[in-house]
């Protein structure tokens, strides 16, 4: 047996997966298999809690603001304290885009209703109102604040424009398509080890150069063994000429 193991727990896979964004655990699991990495996955839905420190790696998806609202009490509720716990303690967190944005302060609904988020990303989410313009397309974002730069590729949909607060980091620099808010060239948050954004796609399996990132922040490792990606390259690549040529 593998003395290397990586704990993941996937909340609400049942409400908050919108665009393939379980796929993202599904590549997680793949690349730790692939190199003899022992991997668990909790499914964790409503009622369930979490403590803050059973799993290396956190992942949520996104929703339609329906199911977000549903989450949201729910969130705040069983799993919130232990969120805010782990990621100060530097566990891993990967929230896309509905996820995202209740991991923020706050996020005002299409409808004008506010839900109060978790706080854990200082930041926060509004919608324009039901007449304005989705952010929709393909996004090109260079990671912001890494020594070897990582060019990530997805795909995003949301109404609600994301602002990042004084002490806050983006994830990464739009290169092209929307981000956050379609004005200020951000994509995504960063807190610690724990990342919000807007990418769909699903967002892991193209960009495994993240992937793996991930990976060695929650086993505590600087470098992991390479894997044959030839096939993930190719989606790599084949995002970045769709996004070239809808520029």
């Amino acid at each position: 047996m593998s003395e290397r193991r990586l704990r993941i727990a996937h909340l609400y896979p049942r409400l908050m997966n919108i665009y393939g964004d379980r796929g993202n655990v599904l590549a997680l699991v793949r690349r730790c298999r692939d190199r003899g990495i022992d991997v668990e996955v909790d499914e964790l839905g409503p009622g369930d809690t979490l403590a803050s420190n059973a799993h290396d790696l956190v992942f949520m998806g996104g929703a339609q603001d329906r199911d977000q609202r549903r989450v949201s009490e729910d969130l705040l509720a069983t799993k919130g304290p232990a969120l805010s716990e782990a990621a100060n303690a530097g566990t891993v967190i990967l929230a896309v885009c509905g996820a995202y944005q209740l991991f923020g302060k706050h996020y005002v609904a299409a409808s004008g209703e506010q839900l109060t988020g978790l706080g854990l990303f200082d930041c926060w989410t509004e919608h324009p109102g039901p007449s304005a313009d989705r952010l929709i397309g393909n996004v090109v974002a260079e990671l912001a604040g890494e020594d070897d730069a990582i060019t990530l590729v997805g795909f995003e949909n949301h109404g609600g424009r994301t602002f990042l607060g004084h002490n806050a980091q983006p994830l990464a620099r739009v290169r092209s398509g929307f981000g956050n808010n379609g004005k200020d060239g951000t994509e995504g948050v960063r807190y610690r080890n724990a990342f919000g954004t807007y990418l769909h796609g699903s967002l892991l399996p193209k960009n495994p150069a993240f992937a793996d990132m991930l990976i060695a922040l929650a086993l505590g490792e600087t470098e992991l063994e390479p894997l044959d990606d030839e096939i993930e390259n190719a989606a790599h690549q084949a995002a970045l000429r769709l996004t070239g040529r809808r520029r």
